[in-house]
């Protein structure tokens, strides 16, 4: 049944790797090389289980492959998570481990930061291989992407405010953000400068109140995020968030944030769709971190980093159209752009070797 699904989704490669020396348990997968190497940072969670460590890094993987061609990169999809409480199991030992698996696959996977792991990690796998981004700057690296990928968010909810309001001035919307880590914390600091007032929430405390302290936001619970009212939800935590259970709840006109894969199965989207609400897909709207580690390995610079991420507002005025054009919901929209740059560079190679 595991291949067959493997088959089914395209997925062309799934690695296990165990250390037991360093405690080491991880899955890498790598979902589609054909515009590129595959590239997807590496995440640090206590699953509950394998199979749950095996879906989301599936998951997450295939959703690398669809940011990376809609955000007009030529990279593929890849994406690899290590079992356990990041509080706990990480050393330099384990990320030396971790990094001796990349080596191995002579890149056709490289890593980069996500949930769980931070520069100096990336500088670990570092010593063991080239294939990582993300790394110090002194190692020529562009250090923590956090804050471009927040900048990215930024000019996506702005282009979906456009589509929703009719303006793009965010000046006295409420936003609501679930989740206040290092990316959500840099994209609130954009959306206070602008004048918007902000309710939010995480599972850390701490975390909470930095945003009300400087940001002057609002505080709520957990679960109270979802029953907020609203102009604009944004997702900054873990995914599936939007799924049978809260789709009725959210009373945004907006869903823009930085989670990946919010959807917890496609159909929520076209529900998003006749409940008239605008959509930003994940991987559309996040993409600013895999533009930033891409640009690094071209010898990063901020500026030119910054004007690529800037062509983020106008993917989701090409996706906004083809939603209204073919009545599809914008989750749909985004997946038909980056399936016709993969198809066509598909077909390029074929005529090519023909």
């Amino acid at each position: 049944m595991v291949f067959k699904n493997l088959e089914k989704e395209g997925y062309e490669q799934v690695v296990i790797c165990e250390d037991a020396e360093s405690g080491l348990k991880a899955i890498i997968a790598i979902h589609d090389t054909t515009l590129g190497p595959a590239l997807g940072g590496t995440r640090v969670w206590p699953y509950q289980s394998e199979e749950e460590a095996l879906t989301d890094v599936l998951r997450l993987s295939k959703g690398m492959t669809y940011k990376a061609a809609v955000a007009g990169l030529n990279l593929g999809g890849g994406k690899a998570v290590i079992i356990g409480d990041p509080r706990e199991i990480k050393s330099e030992k384990l990320f030396r481990a971790f990094g001796r698996f990349i080596e191995k696959l002579k890149g056709r996977y490289i890593t980069g930061e996500d949930v769980g792991t931070t520069v100096a990690d990336m500088d670990s796998i570092r010593k063991e291989t080239t294939f990582v981004t993300g790394v110090s700057p002194e190692l020529g690296g562009c250090g923590n992407p956090s804050p471009l990928t927040a900048y990215g968010v930024y000019k996506g909810i702005k282009s979906s405010a456009l589509k929703a309001f009719g303006s793009e001035d965010l000046t006295g919307k409420v936003i609501a953000v679930q989740g206040v880590g290092s990316v959500a914390y840099s994209l609130c600091r954009h959306l206070h400068e602008e004048g918007a007032h902000l309710i939010v929430t995480d599972i850390n405390s701490d975390n909470v109140q930095k945003a009300v302290n400087e940001f002057g936001a609002k505080e709520v619970g957990v679960d109270e995020i979802y029953d907020v009212e609203c102009d604009i939800f944004s997702p900054c935590a873990m995914g599936a968030i939007i799924n049978d259970d809260t789709i009725h709840r959210i009373k945004a006109r907006v869903i823009a944030g930085a989670a990946n894969n919010q959807l917890k199965e496609p159909y929520h989207g076209d529900m998003l769709k006749e409940k008239g609400i605008i959509y930003a897909p994940d991987y559309v709207v996040n993409a600013g971190g895999v533009i930033t580690v891409e640009d690094e390995l071209h010898g990063f610079n901020a500026e030119r980093t910054i004007k690529k991420i800037d062509s983020i507002y106008m993917t989701f005025q090409q996706v906004f159209e083809i939603a209204e054009q073919e009545n599809i919901s914008t989750h749909r929209a985004a997946d038909k752009l980056a399936e016709k740059r993969i198809i066509d560079k598909k077909n390029s190679k074929k005529l090519i070797n023909s």
